[in-house]
């Protein structure tokens, strides 16, 4: 099968994985109108509200897919919203009516993101008992909406700044940790995140509907858990700085906040059993597995032999790359590993732990890294293609989705004089694929379950 065949597959199949996890289709499909009844049967939960109880319905929300899911309910509510206010990542948006956009910076913070997480902080603290308030929470929500935590304890001030935030969350993308780790930390240093937000809703009665970029799905994680309770303490934030080495380099006003948290100075995210959780119920509408289980799906009608693998896939992106390259190697060389034509579909999250100054993404920097494994493949090479991509359509701080990589590719970099060692020393990938004319660019595709990795075999 022709290289340019399987490449145009390897697109068929992660954008049926994408339309799969489309929110607007999710929520319209799940959540219906009767009357006044508005009817939910989303992610095992079923549940009705007399919309005859509210005078009024506020639509909120922060992600990446947020204005997305927002469109949802505007088609279905109409003018029923009394208010809205939704907070996105720059280029993310939808034209809502009912609801305001606004943008904001991911994954390191700004100003417009501070500003939004005021306001939204505002509505919530205007709903009332007779106030219905349905939230839409993505991936990207946490950075998005930026509120540094000022308190006041007993051994005198501690408050943050929108600059504390940005080089605390820099530091932790570059050292490598994981996004649970630094939404843990993020929680603790917020005034909206580990389920702060719902003492500002409450009394309202909030329905929350979730689409996760976490792996194992934890509600708690997803954008910080702004409606959900913690499990995670101010010690573990601070086990977390320790862990990747930069509890020196943070600010000193994080790392005094997070030690007076620790000390019992500052008061805790909301813990289970907490009497705020009575009033909301999260739903979780879409997830990196069903995104996986739809492309393989239509690697099935294409013809293909597949294998899903996992959806938990972490780690670092170049030693996943390699995990993943040995698999498809042996695919390709043993009739007896998988009948051809052969799928491999992967999906999760991985990290990069940066020691360059270059430009990518963790799917780039893993499609590269599969590229420069096959460097050392015999002719199995031929028969393989791969691509890593993100749902949301941002691999990085880029703006494509991922990277593609096979045998073609890997003869072209090498009369292009380009060095897959170098690249991968430098985190150089978008150079590197954008020479080549190998990134997958998809524009912002308004949903965010994390990635998608497939190898096909001819």
């Amino acid at each position: 099968m022709p290289i340019d065949t399987l490449r145009t597959h390897l697109k068929e199949i992660f954008q049926a994985g994408l339309d799969r996890v489309n929110p607007f289709t999710m929520i319209t499909e799940n959540v219906h109108l009767e009357g006044e009844l508005l009817k939910v049967n989303m992610g095992g939960v079923i549940l009705t509200e007399d919309l005859t109880h509210y005078d009024r319905i506020f639509l909120l929300g922060a992600g990446k897919a947020s204005a997305r899911m927002a469109l949802a309910f505007e088609a279905l509510l109409g003018d029923r919203i009394s208010k809205g206010l939704i907070c996105v990542k720059y280029g993310h948006t939808e034209a809502l009516v009912h609801a305001e956009v606004v943008e904001s910076s991911h994954p390191v913070p700004d100003k417009n993101g501070v500003e939004a997480a005021l306001r939204l902080a505002a509505l919530a603290d205007e709903a009332d008992e007779k106030t219905l308030v349905i939230t839409c929470i993505s991936g990207g929500g946490s950075a998005l909406t930026p509120a540094p935590l000022c308190v006041e304890t007993p051994t005198g001030s501690a408050r943050l700044t929108l600059a504390d935030k940005q080089e605390t969350t820099r530091l932790l993308l570059a050292s490598g940790a994981a996004i649970e780790e630094l939404n843990c930390v993020r929680k603790h240093i917020s005034s909206l995140k580990g389920g702060h937000f719902l003492s500002r809703l409450h009394p309202a009665r909030s329905l929350t509907f979730i689409l996760s970029d976490v792996i194992g799905d934890d509600l708690g994680s997803i954008a910080s858990g702004m409606t959900h309770y913690d499990t995670t303490t101010f010690a573990d934030a601070l086990a977390i700085l320790r862990r990747y080495q930069v509890l020196e380099t943070v600010p000193l006003t994080i790392r005094t906040l997070l030690e007076q948290g620790a000390n019992g100075d500052i008061p805790e995210t909301v813990k289970p059993g907490d009497p705020l959780l009575s009033r909301t119920t999260n739903l979780l509408i879409g997830t990196n597995r069903q995104a996986l289980l739809a492309a393989a799906d239509k690697a099935k009608n294409l013809g293909y032999t597949v294998s899903p693998i996992t959806a938990r896939l972490t780690g670092e992106a170049r030693h996943a790359a390699k995990a993943i390259a040995d698999i498809a190697r042996d695919a390709a060389d043993s009739e007896t590993f998988t009948p051809k034509p052969a799928c491999l579909i992967f999906g999760g999250e991985t990290v990069v732990t940066l020691t360059g100054n270059g430009k990518g993404g963790r799917n780039q920097e893993m499609a590269l890294a599969f590229l420069h494994d096959m460097k050392t493949w015999g002719t199995e090479k031929h028969r393989v293609a791969f691509l890593a991509a993100s749902t949301d359509g941002n691999d990085g701080p880029t703006d494509a989705a991922g990277a593609f990589a096979d045998a073609t590719l890997l003869e072209k970099a090498l009369t292009s004089g380009l060095s897959t060692t170098a690249c991968l020393a430098a985190n150089d990938a978008y150079t590197f694929f954008d020479t080549l004319g190998a990134l997958h660019k998809t524009g912002p595709t308004n949903t965010n379950v994390c990635d998608l990795q497939i190898v096909l075999i001819a």
